[in-house]
């Protein structure tokens, strides 16, 4: 039987009718039009849909919304503020670590949810942490590129 969720996502509160286990990512692309975050998998084994749960990488695929309620969410689309990226979004097109971008949004939200974890990680730790990021086009190396990247702009950004 549905119920209401409120949810907290990007800053903006939402309420939504659903079935409590219900998944996160049908909700995000399906009811409230977040379209940023991809269904790739559907097992939480690829990364696509990762989106962040109080800061922390999430699979939204695989995640019931009844587990997300009164959580703070973001998602791609929430990264950005005003007309200024990301460190991280604007890494990795400066790195230009996409080709069909299909996983990006994925990789980025892991990205963030890493810095967030650890400042200045080495290249060993983010490849362990990206781990469960899956990318067809094999765009790795300029994916941690885009991380070391970040990395430097987050660090020179704060006081």
């Amino acid at each position: 039987m549905p119920r209401k969720y409120t949810l907290l996502i990007n800053g903006q509160s939402f309420s939504v009718d659903v079935e409590p286990d219900e998944k996160l990512l049908s909700v995000l692309r399906d009811e409230l039009d977040l379209t940023g975050t991809k269904y790739g998998c559907g097992e939480g084994q690829c990364g696509a849909c990762t989106v962040l749960i109080d800061g922390r990488a999430q699979r939204s695929c695989i995640t019931p919304i009844s587990a997300a309620s009164g959580k703070s969410i973001t998602t791609v689309e929430g990264l950005a503020k005003e007309d200024r990226l990301h460190p991280v979004q604007q890494a990795f097109l400066d790195e230009e670590a996409m080709q069909c971008a299909y996983c990006t949004s994925g990789m980025i939200m892991s990205a963030v949810s890493l810095l967030n974890q650890k400042q200045d990680p080495s290249n060993a730790e983010i490849l362990q942490f990206m781990q469960g990021n899956i990318c067809r086009c094999g765009t790795y190396p300029r994916i941690v590129a885009a991380i070391r990247r970040a990395s430097g702009a987050m660090k020179e950004s704060r006081p």
